[in-house]
């Protein structure tokens, strides 16, 4: 089975052996990243791996500010993913753990049935108090998340979608894939939850904003969860903060983003079984002497930027902001203060 990973990065260079490793590990075949304007070696790192045949590496083809819209719009005519069974759109924040069979993407397909897509809701994980950014598998350090069906005061959680080759296609999507034009409904894929439930009609049919990317999450993520690690270490999301993201340029990460996720409520430890192999993996990777090297120089670089940002005082504002601010959703907050149940967060 060919599963192709497609990703577009930014300056995540210190990320991108653990998230390949473990992609491998969960049975993608195939990697295709688009970057664009990357400073910390993330492209010499794609490069390198790229000269091993291990992924392809293009500049992202976005003329506008669209980057990623853009570059899936490439990948569709790209061979690494034409010739694969399966496409997984994803972001290198996040992991899809998969809780049934050999804990891979083969399973999860064989437990969701004859299904032509599968998306798999989000589960935000917290910051946690943890301000150092440190060189080990991000998957060991951040373990406490939101409660899995409620996040923000929503039960309808945002999901990333496990595309076969046969979808009816008219354009894939970051979150999920959209069905070709006038589609009659008798030739409507198949297309199950991470629990292997037929996804709900109106995200199918993507019938209103609020239905286009998510769905409730209670009981959709019995065979997998996709892991987010939006946040990170507070170092980390500093650096995040000044690059934006690969979607929209200079967009802005504010005290909100951070807020929405960074409940700690809950603990989950279900994808630490996959830490011993990740371990093997990474040693793997590390051995060659020109990757090891590379990655150094991404690690390095991530962390002259944290001193660099540190430096500036609207950063020294921003990290005690952080560091302040309370760990329960803005909306869930306005929730307790309209029920007369508010009370302190931050002692």
């Amino acid at each position: 089975m060919r599963i192709t990973a497609v990703t577009c990065v930014k300056n995540e260079g210190p990320f991108l052996l653990e998230w390949i490793a473990f992609n491998r590990l969960i049975g993608v075949t195939d990697f295709l990243f688009y970057s664009n304007d990357c400073t910390d070696g993330t492209a010499e790192l794609l490069e390198a791996l790229a000269a091993r045949e291990m992924l392809v590496h293009l500049p992202n083809p976005a003329q506008g500010r669209n980057y990623q819209m853009e570059a899936l719009k490439d990948a569709a005519h790209q061979e690494v993913v034409r010739q694969a069974d399966w496409l997984w759109i994803a972001d290198v924040d996040e992991f899809l753990n998969i809780h049934v069979g050999a804990h891979d993407i083969p399973s999860l397909i064989e437990a969701c049935g004859n299904a032509k897509a599968i998306s798999i809701g989000f589960q935000f994980f917290a910051n946690d108090g943890i301000e150092s950014f440190v060189d080990a598998p991000v998957i060991s350090q951040f373990t406490r998340s939101h409660n899995p069906d409620i996040w923000c005061a929503e039960t309808a959680i945002e999901v990333k979608t496990l595309v076969r080759q046969d979808f009816p296609l008219k354009y894939y999507g970051a979150h999920r894939p959209f069905f070709k034009k006038n589609l009659p409904p008798r030739r409507f894929p198949r297309w199950s939850d991470g629990s292997g439930r037929d996804v709900p009609h109106k995200f199918l049919v993507a019938d209103n904003p609020r239905r286009i990317r998510k769905f409730p999450a209670k009981g959709s993520r019995d065979f997998a969860t996709l892991n987010h690690y939006a946040l990170r270490s507070l170092d980390s999301y500093l650096v995040k903060n000044d690059r934006g993201d690969v979607n929209r340029e200079h967009r802005a990460f504010d005290d909100s983003y951070w807020r929405e996720r960074n409940d700690p409520a809950y603990q989950d430890l279900s994808i630490q079984r996959y830490l011993p192999q990740l371990a093997e993996a990474l040693e793997e990777l590390k051995s060659d002497p020109e990757i090891a090297e590379l990655h150094a120089t991404c690690v390095s670089r991530h962390i002259e930027k944290r001193d660099a940002l540190l430096a500036q005082s609207s950063y020294q504002d921003m990290r005690r902001q952080l560091l302040a601010s309370s760990t329960l959703p803005p909306q869930e907050e306005a929730l307790l203060e309209d029920l007369g149940l508010m009370v302190s967060t931050t002692e």
